[in-house]
Protein backbone atom coordinates (compact mmCIF):
# COMPACT_ATOMS: atom_id res chain seq x y z
CA UNK A 1 0.00 0.00 0.00
CA UNK A 2 1.50 3.50 -1.05
CA UNK A 3 2.51 5.64 1.85
CA UNK A 4 -0.43 7.50 3.17
CA UNK A 5 -0.61 11.40 3.50
CA UNK A 6 -1.02 13.28 6.90
CA UNK A 7 -5.09 13.87 6.34
CA UNK A 8 -5.21 10.18 4.62
CA UNK A 9 -3.90 8.98 8.01
CA UNK A 10 -6.36 11.01 9.83
CA UNK A 11 -9.22 10.17 8.08
CA UNK A 12 -8.00 6.43 8.40
CA UNK A 13 -7.51 6.56 12.00
CA UNK A 14 -11.12 8.25 12.26
CA UNK A 15 -12.71 5.97 10.38
CA UNK A 16 -11.33 2.59 12.61
CA UNK A 17 -12.07 4.69 16.15
CA UNK A 18 -15.61 4.94 14.70
CA UNK A 19 -16.61 1.76 13.41
CA UNK A 20 -14.75 0.57 17.22
CA UNK A 21 -17.18 2.85 18.82
CA UNK A 22 -20.22 2.26 16.54
CA UNK A 23 -20.46 -1.06 15.52
CA UNK A 24 -20.49 0.48 11.60
CA UNK A 25 -18.27 2.92 9.21
CA UNK A 26 -19.46 6.58 8.99
CA UNK A 27 -21.26 8.21 6.47
CA UNK A 28 -19.33 10.86 4.06
CA UNK A 29 -21.49 13.43 6.23
CA UNK A 30 -20.17 11.86 9.33
CA UNK A 31 -16.50 12.11 7.98
CA UNK A 32 -17.49 15.74 6.50
CA UNK A 33 -18.24 17.31 9.88
CA UNK A 34 -15.43 15.37 12.33
CA UNK A 35 -13.04 17.19 9.89
CA UNK A 36 -14.86 20.49 8.86
CA UNK A 37 -15.50 19.80 5.36
CA UNK A 38 -17.72 22.26 3.61
CA UNK A 39 -19.64 19.43 1.86
CA UNK A 40 -19.48 15.09 1.58
CA UNK A 41 -17.83 15.44 -1.31
CA UNK A 42 -14.80 16.60 -0.08
CA UNK A 43 -14.98 13.01 2.35
CA UNK A 44 -15.78 10.80 -0.72
CA UNK A 45 -12.68 12.21 -2.67
CA UNK A 46 -10.30 11.25 0.26
CA UNK A 47 -12.27 7.90 0.75
CA UNK A 48 -11.35 7.23 -2.88
CA UNK A 49 -7.62 8.06 -2.20
CA UNK A 50 -7.66 5.83 0.55
CA UNK A 51 -9.47 3.02 -1.30
CA UNK A 52 -6.85 3.59 -4.60
CA UNK A 53 -4.02 3.10 -2.00
CA UNK A 54 -5.07 0.15 -0.75
CA UNK A 55 -6.09 1.26 2.94
CA UNK A 56 -10.35 0.91 2.55
CA UNK A 57 -12.56 -0.94 0.43
CA UNK A 58 -15.71 1.17 -1.01
CA UNK A 59 -18.91 -0.34 -1.54
CA UNK A 60 -21.24 1.70 -4.22
CA UNK A 61 -24.58 1.98 -3.07
CA UNK A 62 -24.63 2.74 0.71
CA UNK A 63 -24.04 5.43 2.79
CA UNK A 64 -21.62 3.40 5.15
CA UNK A 65 -19.65 1.25 2.20
CA UNK A 66 -16.38 0.88 4.10
CA UNK A 67 -14.77 -2.14 4.80
CA UNK A 68 -11.20 -1.70 6.52
CA UNK A 69 -8.08 -3.38 4.98
CA UNK A 70 -6.64 -4.33 8.25
CA UNK A 71 -2.93 -5.34 6.64
CA UNK A 72 0.28 -4.91 8.97
CA UNK A 73 1.13 -1.66 6.58
CA UNK A 74 -1.94 -0.23 7.66
CA UNK A 75 -2.04 -0.26 11.75
CA UNK A 76 1.39 1.13 11.14
CA UNK A 77 0.31 4.27 8.82
CA UNK A 78 -2.33 4.51 11.85
CA UNK A 79 0.00 3.98 14.46
CA UNK A 80 2.24 6.44 13.27
CA UNK A 81 -0.36 9.14 13.28
CA UNK A 82 -0.83 8.98 16.79
CA UNK A 83 -3.87 10.48 18.55
CA UNK A 84 -4.53 14.60 17.59
CA UNK A 85 -3.88 16.78 19.81
CA UNK A 86 -6.92 19.90 19.99
CA UNK A 87 -5.84 23.28 21.18
CA UNK A 88 -8.12 26.24 21.03
CA UNK A 89 -11.69 25.30 19.70
CA UNK A 90 -12.98 28.54 17.80
CA UNK A 91 -16.84 29.22 18.74
CA UNK A 92 -19.32 26.79 16.78
CA UNK A 93 -16.66 24.82 14.99
CA UNK A 94 -16.41 21.39 14.67
CA UNK A 95 -14.25 19.72 17.58
CA UNK A 96 -11.76 17.87 15.10
CA UNK A 97 -11.37 20.47 12.35
CA UNK A 98 -8.11 20.70 11.00
CA UNK A 99 -7.75 24.41 12.14
CA UNK A 100 -8.29 23.00 15.85
CA UNK A 101 -5.50 20.37 15.55
CA UNK A 102 -1.95 21.47 16.76
CA UNK A 103 -0.42 18.35 16.32
CA UNK A 104 -0.24 14.21 16.70
CA UNK A 105 0.74 12.84 19.74
CA UNK A 106 2.22 9.04 19.61
CA UNK A 107 -0.37 7.71 22.19
CA UNK A 108 -1.42 4.44 21.32
CA UNK A 109 -5.51 4.99 21.50
CA UNK A 110 -5.86 1.01 23.06
CA UNK A 111 -4.11 1.92 26.22
CA UNK A 112 -7.38 3.77 27.32
CA UNK A 113 -10.93 2.31 28.04
CA UNK A 114 -13.25 2.82 26.42
CA UNK A 115 -10.27 3.76 22.93
CA UNK A 116 -9.08 7.46 22.98
CA UNK A 117 -9.92 9.43 19.62
CA UNK A 118 -8.25 12.38 20.64
CA UNK A 119 -6.33 14.92 22.97
CA UNK A 120 -7.81 17.77 24.52
CA UNK A 121 -5.52 20.57 25.93
CA UNK A 122 -6.81 22.05 29.78
CA UNK A 123 -6.81 25.71 29.88
CA UNK A 124 -6.95 27.51 32.95
CA UNK A 125 -7.47 25.79 36.59
CA UNK A 126 -11.59 24.84 37.02
CA UNK A 127 -10.49 21.24 37.00
CA UNK A 128 -7.64 21.32 39.26
CA UNK A 129 -9.78 19.58 42.21
CA UNK A 130 -9.29 16.77 40.38
CA UNK A 131 -5.97 16.69 39.18
CA UNK A 132 -6.56 18.57 35.48
CA UNK A 133 -4.10 20.89 35.31
CA UNK A 134 -3.74 24.01 32.94
CA UNK A 135 -2.03 22.75 29.87
CA UNK A 136 -2.42 19.08 30.72
CA UNK A 137 -3.60 16.86 27.84
CA UNK A 138 -7.24 15.11 28.57
CA UNK A 139 -7.49 11.53 26.67
CA UNK A 140 -11.09 11.96 25.23
CA UNK A 141 -13.13 8.88 23.80
CA UNK A 142 -15.68 10.36 21.47
CA UNK A 143 -19.07 9.92 22.38
CA UNK A 144 -22.65 11.73 22.63
CA UNK A 145 -23.67 9.90 25.73
CA UNK A 146 -22.42 10.61 29.44
CA UNK A 147 -23.89 9.50 32.70
CA UNK A 148 -23.70 11.91 36.39
CA UNK A 149 -20.54 12.06 37.64
CA UNK A 150 -18.71 11.65 35.11
CA UNK A 151 -16.08 14.29 33.35
CA UNK A 152 -17.23 15.09 30.04
CA UNK A 153 -16.37 17.21 27.31
CA UNK A 154 -19.51 20.12 26.54
CA UNK A 155 -20.41 22.22 24.01
CA UNK A 156 -22.49 24.70 25.78
CA UNK A 157 -24.10 27.27 22.85
CA UNK A 158 -20.86 27.48 20.53
CA UNK A 159 -18.38 27.24 23.57
CA UNK A 160 -16.45 23.87 24.47
CA UNK A 161 -16.14 23.22 28.03
CA UNK A 162 -14.43 20.22 30.15
CA UNK A 163 -16.34 19.76 33.29
CA UNK A 164 -18.23 16.91 35.22
CA UNK A 165 -21.87 16.63 34.34
CA UNK A 166 -24.19 16.42 37.12
CA UNK A 167 -28.20 15.52 36.48
CA UNK A 168 -29.92 17.51 38.69
CA UNK A 169 -33.87 17.67 39.57
CA UNK A 170 -34.01 20.95 37.97
CA UNK A 171 -31.63 20.10 34.79
CA UNK A 172 -28.35 19.20 33.95
CA UNK A 173 -25.51 21.12 35.28
CA UNK A 174 -21.67 21.12 34.85
CA UNK A 175 -19.47 21.34 37.52
CA UNK A 176 -16.11 22.83 37.43
CA UNK A 177 -13.92 20.74 40.11
CA UNK A 178 -12.69 24.26 42.27
CA UNK A 179 -14.66 25.98 44.32
CA UNK A 180 -13.47 29.25 42.58
CA UNK A 181 -15.50 28.94 39.80
CA UNK A 182 -19.39 29.13 39.46
CA UNK A 183 -21.50 25.78 38.02
CA UNK A 184 -23.14 26.09 34.69
CA UNK A 185 -26.46 25.19 34.69
CA UNK A 186 -28.25 24.68 31.54
CA UNK A 187 -30.81 26.66 30.92
CA UNK A 188 -34.00 25.67 28.64
CA UNK A 189 -34.06 26.58 25.07
CA UNK A 190 -29.89 26.57 26.06
CA UNK A 191 -28.02 24.32 23.26
CA UNK A 192 -25.96 21.73 24.87
CA UNK A 193 -24.38 18.12 24.09
CA UNK A 194 -21.62 16.25 24.81
CA UNK A 195 -18.81 15.40 22.59
CA UNK A 196 -16.88 13.21 24.63
CA UNK A 197 -15.51 11.29 27.59
CA UNK A 198 -12.49 11.74 29.93
CA UNK A 199 -10.73 8.40 30.08
CA UNK A 200 -7.35 9.29 31.21
CA UNK A 201 -4.63 12.67 31.18
CA UNK A 202 -1.07 13.17 29.98
CA UNK A 203 1.44 15.69 31.70
CA UNK A 204 4.75 16.91 30.51
CA UNK A 205 4.50 17.28 26.94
Amino acid sequence: MSDLTARQRDILHMIESWMVREGRPPTRADIAAAFGFRSPNAAEDHLRALARKGAIVLHDGTARGISLVRTATASAQVQRSGLPLLGQVAAGAPLLAVEHIERHVLVDPDCFKPRADYLLRIRGQSMRDIGLLDGDLLVVHRSNHARHGQVVVARVDDEVTVKTLLQQPHGIELRPENPDFAPIRIGKGQEFSIEGLAVGVLRCF
